[in-house]
């Protein structure tokens, strides 16, 4: 997903230092190649590998509260550096640390593999209720679970509160009222309304899982069946819709999360931006609310389909899994359940925009819920915004291949930018190419 790279722009990431971090055996640990400084010895080492800007913190925190397990860890990359990494200690079968930092829609497509183990067993009752339906179900396959969720991206609409008081818009509780303030807008001569991004292909199934999609169900007890609908009417519906406003001239096209759209929306080129609740901290990062558009954003509620039923949708997250590969499972799960659990942790990483945090010791923090957010000239996004789509948020079921699905998105998303085809039609597309794909993995496409 984008937002490994986005974490980047928020803070300097330590470096890493190599694939194998020091032994997990018990007793004892070569603590030469953590980026840590273990400070207890003689005790059990489980070693991680993670990418938050604040993980040196959250290991200090863990290692200073535990006697009976320490961490050692070490960043050898972000995101996809880091899973190729990964990837080959699985193929060489040896080589990976006990506990992973991977992102939720990544998850299936280890797990497939062997790579990750299902923690039920090591102690989840006991942690289970720290954490939201939703967020348990993002980082689970079937019925199993395989990681411990950290942080998400309860999506909202981000605007200008300077641009919807000029033209006298109020913030659209549906789409359809979305697209008539985005008209009318335009009418008058004002900026683009919103961004069509074909690079952001995780938020477009989202936004189409809000209108009823479900693009992949798998179950593990059956490994080489999936089921594939990716042209259903909800995930046409959305893509026609998208499509519609582009073509009207109501939203731009610009690939966000770069500098072109970045300096757009500092200069006020877009009345809306449909993000995740990280997005400020990205945001404030690379500049945005620092300068003339200081004291100018809000944030609203997603607009719905049905506002009588609606749906909440997360773009973004991930979670701390362990691996096939440890040596002493149980005291990685352990592991993986205590990191970025303390609440010193957490804190830290709300309060510098880090994270949104999924865990209830966090999201029920009085401090958390009424923080008045900087960014959003002093609004409660969170008791407003953010904490009641994180709670209403169910969960999705990703695919083994969730990257190829994304790539193919980016394409036929950007064929519909060209106008070559409709959003239908893109979604026809998408379904035929994925669905040979995973053909061509030796599933059975349902």
């Amino acid at each position: 997903m984008k937002r490994r790279r986005i974490l980047a722009t928020v803070a300097m990431l330590a470096a890493g230092t190599g694939l194998v971090a020091c032994s997990s055996d018990e007793g004892g640990s070569d603590a030469s190649n953590c980026t840590n400084t273990i400070t207890k010895q003689n005790v059990p080492v489980v070693t991680m590998w993670g990418w938050y800007p604040n993980t040196q913190l959250v290991v200090d925190n863990f290692n200073k509260q535990h006697d009976d397990v320490q961490v050692c860890w070490t960043n050898v990359g972000q995101g996809s550096d880091e899973y190729d990494k990964f990837q080959t200690a699985i193929s060489a079968g040896t080589g990976a640390p006990d506990v992973i930092m991977v992102e939720a829609d990544r998850i299936p497509t280890f797990q497939i593999q062997g790579a990750l183990v299902d923690i039920k067993q090591y102690g989840f009752d006991a942690v289970k209720a720290n954490y939201g339906e939703g967020a348990w179900k993002d980082v689970s396959v079937g019925d199993k679970v395989y990681g411990v969720p950290v942080d998400g991206g309860p999506v909202a609409m981000i605007y200008r509160k300077d641009i919807f008081d000029k033209y006298k818009i109020t913030p659209p509780k549906t789409w359809a009222e979305y697209e008539q303030a985005a008209q009318k807008v335009k009418d008058a001569g004002g900026p683009l309304f919103g961004d069509l991004g074909a690079n952001v292909s995780a938020l477009t199934m989202a936004l189409q899982i809000q209108k009823g999609a479900a693009p992949f169900t798998y179950d593990p007890a059956q490994p080489k069946a999936i089921g594939v609908k990716l042209n259903d009417q909800a995930s046409k519906d959305v893509l026609d819709y998208w499509g519609g406003l582009a073509k009207k001239g109501l939203v731009g096209t610009q690939d966000q999360f770069t500098p072109e759209y970045i300096s757009g929306v500092i200069n006020g080129n877009y009345a809306t931006y449909i993000s995740a609740a990280w997005a400020p901290g990205y945001l404030t990062g690379a500049g945005v609310g620092k300068g003339q558009d200081t004291g100018k954003f809000a944030v609203a509620p997603l607009p719905q389909w049905d506002p009588a039923n609606p749906v909440q949708i997360n773009w973004g997250g991930s979670a701390f899994s362990v691996t096939k590969q440890a040596k002493k499972p149980e005291l990685a799960a352990k592991v993986a359940y205590g990191l970025y659990a303390d609440k010193e942790s957490l804190t830290d990483g709300w309060t510098n925009q880090i994270i949104f945090p999924l865990n209830l010791t966090a999201l029920k923090d009085p401090a958390f819920v009424d923080l008045k957010v900087a960014f959003f000239n002093g609004q409660q996004a969170n008791k407003d915004v953010y904490l009641p789509a994180a709670e209403a948020y169910k969960g999705v079921a990703y695919a083994p291949f969730g990257q190829y699905y994304l790539d193919a998105m980016t394409k036929q998303v950007s064929e519909i930018i060209k106008g070559s085809v409709t959003g239908s039609q893109a979604a026809d597309r998408l379904q035929e190419d994925v669905a040979k794909y995973a053909k061509e993995q030796g599933f059975t496409v349902q």
